[in-house]
């Protein structure tokens, strides 16, 4: 796995590089520096996207078990962080948010499962924002490559993504149990709680068909959010492109973001990608370009100071290392001022079976 993320890192930036040198650094850069004051808002579009995915998150939970609402978009934010910045095939910092969630007052099959339903309501969302971008690119006229490859992914994606639903049914609890027990022999998923225990929960929260829409509907107002990053962008460089434009330019480029997972950063991907959505609308390659790197200083401008709050959250576990600087900062915002009142953090091993009525309500 490591020498596929190797590789796939050297062609990524292979690839950056041929795009720059062909397109002319020159006007890339002339481009970027018309954008403005809209790459600080590209940034602030960008925080507010990743606290309202942590909001979606929040919603799955049942009332009476739900952690502070702070609590779950800090530790969203130290999930974005991760996948975005470390080579973790974009699921590395969800299991460590799920870990560090059971700090808060969370049981750890709890926390498991509702990462596991977060994960399949974004996905789920993505892949209506994708058919939407793509409608849209169709009753616009579009036509060519670009639509038959978006519908060939979507055709690929729509199974694996009720495989990925049904795992985590009781269809995929034996599955799951026995492929455990072989690679990893249940190490790294004590923190999740007994595995038995952890579907248990599963199946609670997807009984509550209340919260699963509100958490959809939440997701899917996120994606409507990021797409402001590509229209304030486009806008503040000179090019007239309607919000439409930008739903299927953001859309489909996080499909293809979503479909190179294996390349850090979808280096590479992004940008070709960029490329060829823009020129369907007339927007040449310089811009896509420096469209792709102010998105690219959104995901720093996001993601450090998140790797810097996941810092103090594992120094705070460990009384023996203080946490301090910019990241200790962050958490003491994040946290309640009132700790006192909270109750004690639940144990990282948990086995605390679900309620009876399995809703959690």
């Amino acid at each position: 796995m490591k020498r596929l993320t190797t590789l796939g890192l050297i062609a990524g930036l292979c690839t950056v590089i041929g795009l720059f040198v062909s397109s002319g650094p020159e006007a890339v850069a002339a481009a970027l520096w018309a954008s403005g004051w809209g790459a600080v808002l590209v940034v602030v579009a960008r925080f507010v996207a990743v606290a309202w995915a942590g909001l979606g998150w929040w919603v799955v939970f049942p009332r009476g078990e739900r952690p502070l609402l702070r609590a779950c978009v800090s530790v969203r934010f130290v999930r974005e962080g991760i996948n975005t910045l470390l080579p973790v095939a974009q699921v590395g910092g969800d299991l460590i948010g799920a870990r560090l969630l059971t700090r808060e007052r969370v049981s750890g099959a709890l926390s498991g499962a509702s990462t596991l339903v977060d994960l399949m309501v974004q996905a789920l969302t993505q892949f209506l924002f994708t058919l939407a971008g793509l409608g849209i690119l169709v009753a616009l006229g579009g036509d060519g490559p670009i639509v038959h490859y978006v519908g060939l992914g979507l055709v690929v994606a729509a199974p694996a993504l009720v495989a990925f639903y049904l795992v985590q049914r009781r269809f995929g609890q034996s599955l799951l149990q026995a492929a455990i027990n072989r690679f990893a022999g249940g190490r790294e998923w004590r923190i999740f709680g007994a595995v038995d225990v952890m579907f248990e929960r599963l199946r609670g929260l997807y009984a509550a068909r209340g919260r699963i829409l509100t958490a959809i509907g939440t997701h899917l107002f996120g994606w409507i959010i990021g797409t402001f990053e590509v229209w304030i962008a486009l806008r503040f460089m000179g090019y007239e492109v309607g919000f439409l434009e930008a739903i299927v330019i953001e859309s489909l480029a996080q499909a293809v973001r979503g479909a190179a997972f294996a390349v850090p950063g979808a280096l590479g991907a992004q940008e070709g990608g960029l490329i060829a959505l823009c020129a369907v609308f007339g927007i040449p390659a310089e811009a896509a370009l420096a469209l792709s790197l102010i998105k690219r200083l959104a995901d720093l401008a996001v993601g450090l100071p998140s790797l810097m709050l996941w810092h103090a959250m594992e120094n705070e576990a460990d009384p023996g290392r203080p946490a301090a600087g910019i990241g200790a900062a962050l958490r003491a915002w994040m946290r309640p001022r009132d700790t006192q009142l909270r109750q004690a953090p639940m144990p990282a091993y948990g086995y605390a079976a679900a309620p009876a009525d399995g809703k959690g309500e």
